[in-house]
């Protein structure tokens, strides 16, 4: 397991209501294994984990990690 200190960090910001964030598995099998729903405003500030390894952002919304800034559903 490693340490918490360096995982990165995400932060999804909903431009419309029902904004969906689904976190998908690691390993051979990707699989969902989590999933939030956020209103219109709400912010989610997440971590890639031992065990996600991807997240799936459905509906607009705001996406701010340490590569940069991506906007989805424009």
């Amino acid at each position: 397991m490693t340490s918490r200190d360096d995982q990165d960090f995400f932060v999804v910001k909903a431009k419309d209501n029902g904004v969906q964030v689904i976190g998908l598995t690691r390993g051979q099998d990707t699989r969902f294994h989590h999933t939030e729903k956020l209103d219109q405003g709400e912010v989610l500030i997440a971590q890639f984990t031992d065990h996600t390894s991807a997240v799936k952002i459905r509906g607009r919304a705001t996406i701010v990690t340490k590569h940069g800034i991506v906007e989805s559903g424009d």
